[in-house]
């Protein structure tokens, strides 16, 4: 299959901002990284098993959080939270398919519309999954509104996640090597006629990853996606050859800006399933793909700093990175991802209860690190920090507004280590509909007694029981201790205060007992 060719002089122009002069930069540059289903104890600077040489060369440069946290337990929201900076369940946000329209409005601020108007070059790199267009999209065409709409000046991106149709990289709107001669067609309901899919044709399926939930339909590159795709062969992905391509625009896009502020959003695909790293990382790990995948993330990272570094811009950018939710080992292909770990005694939770889906603290509870030389000192905290606030904090940093609508907070001191007492007092979580709400070092999850307590096929408990639950996360981060019956009156005001900050119904408090 014929590799995308990424980079044209007039990309190159174009993201450079020909006819612009270059001038002193008075602003430091943002780097946002956020990976993709990385869990708590998938970074050895937090204790993992597995060796990330790189994510630790940040975290020992910078300021390593031990409680920070995404707003959801699951992609889309959790993104939507970072770049509006307002709660997704306010917007009843959940996991977007592949063919969903732009979630966020186009007449909102954004974080990126923000640093637009302080004067940055803004760019998307990476995995998307906020939706593009107005829903029936041509794929053929340019296809908006999208990240420029909201605030992008350039973005190279996957529509939603690797493992859902479109299987093709946009540029600034357009499929890149698109083919009229081929048109794309997709569709998240019937598949087209003719077309091979995981199910009806396993052969043409690649040993691994294979599908075993979920997965079965349209087949690109040797594996099964979600939903179905026609046409487009010369513009489709190659899985292995991803992480390098998005790397080149991301490097691109900051010598073409070096000399003036940038702002990145540089979205990493790994760990998400299907794991098909390139072949120098291919079992390496120890883990099988999903740890593979993890050392190709980690080596993004160090090439992204080397370069930093090589433009001497190293010193003059503010570095955040962090992930998008908890982990999942099983989510829809036979990798071998959950036996490994069970062999291994690897836990990508690291000591936290849950992961990816859950409203227990490994569902939302993430990597969280910010490094800026000379800015921030080396060191680790110990104050809760959101993703949330990252749109309200950064603002601060450069002079930008914020929506008084936004929920985002400025704690611009807690993430440049000036303030290591005192971070957000509360805020609440979210994980497929259901929330949970947080305040100091407790935790309070409402019952929900007519929900399974296992998400899906995953094995991740989800937080859901027959009663209410109250934990002391400080005291008891794998959350094993119910503390609702021997805590009574901090279990009603922390359901109060859930009730003023949610207005959403909850059980009555313990049906069987009188407090």
């Amino acid at each position: 299959m014929k590799k995308p060719r990424v980079f044209t002089l007039a990309t190159l122009s174009m993201l450079a901002g020909v006819g612009v002069p270059a001038v002193a930069q008075e602003k430091p540059n943002v780097i946002v990284v956020i990976a993709d289903d990385l869990g708590y104890g998938d970074v050895s600077a937090y204790g993992g098993a597995l060796k990330t040489p790189n994510f630790d060369r940040l975290a020992n440069s910078g300021l390593r959080f031990t409680r920070g946290y995404a707003a959801s337990a699951t992609s889309s929201p959790s993104r939507y939270a970072l770049l509006t900076g307002v709660y997704p369940w306010r917007k009843n946000v959940n996991i977007l398919p592949g063919d969903s329209p732009l979630i966020i409005p186009t007449d909102k601020p954004t974080i990126a519309t923000m640093f637009q108007k302080c004067g940055y070059r803004t760019c998307a790199i990476g995995k998307w999954h906020l939706g593009l267009g107005r829903g029936n999209s041509n794929w053929n065409r340019k296809i908006s509104p999208g990240p420029q709409e909201i605030g992008f000046d350039h973005s190279f991106i996957m529509a939603a996640t690797n493992d859902r149709v479109p299987c093709v990289y946009f540029s600034d709107g357009y499929v890149v090597n698109r083919d009229p001669a081929d048109p794309i067609s997709v569709s998240y309901r019937k598949n087209f006629p003719g077309e091979p899919t995981g199910k009806t044709h396993p052969h043409l399926l690649k040993q691994q990853p294979a599908p075993n939930h979920g997965h079965a339909d349209s087949i690109v590159n040797g594996i099964s996606r979600i939903g179905f795709m026609k046409g487009g062969e010369k513009a489709r992905w190659v899985d292995e050859e991803m992480a390098a391509v998005f790397a080149g625009e991301a490097h691109a896009f900051i010598r073409a800006n070096k000399n003036r502020p940038l702002f990145m959003y540089y979205a990493l695909h790994q760990p998400h399933v299907p794991r098909v790293p390139n072949a120098k990382f291919a079992g390496k790990s120890g883990l099988g793909p999903r740890g593979d995948a993890i050392l190709e993330a980690d080596a993004q990272v160090g090439e992204l700093l080397d370069l930093l570094e090589a433009e001497k811009l190293d010193k003059n950018t503010l570095i955040v990175f962090t992930s998008d939710n908890g982990p999942v080992l099983n989510d829809g292909y036979a990798d071998l991802a959950e036996e490994l770990a069970a062999e291994k005694n690897y836990r990508p939770s690291g000591a936290l209860r849950g992961g990816k889906y859950s409203l227990f603290e490994g569902g939302t509870r993430v990597p969280f690190i910010v490094s800026w030389q000379g800015r921030v000192a080396p060191g680790v905290s110990d104050v809760p920090v959101a993703q949330l606030d990252l749109f309200a904090s950064l603002a601060s940093l450069v002079g930008g507004n914020v929506p008084v609508e936004a929920d985002s907070e400025n704690h611009l001191d807690v993430l440049l280590g000036k303030n290591k007492t005192q971070g957000r007092k509360n805020f609440v979580v979210e994980a497929t509909g259901r929330l949970a709400y947080r305040e100091g070092d407790f935790l309070y999850i409402p019952a929900r007694p007519k929900l399974p307590s296992v998400a899906w096929l995953t094995k991740i408990e989800n937080g859901n029981a027959k009663q209410d639950a109250l934990y002391n996360v400080a005291d008891d981060p794998a959350q094993q201790k119910n503390l609702a019956e021997t805590l009574p009156e901090k279990l009603r005001q922390m359901r109060d205060a859930y009730l003023d900050a949610t207005d959403m119904p909850v059980q009555p408090l313990f049906r069987s007992r009188k407090f």
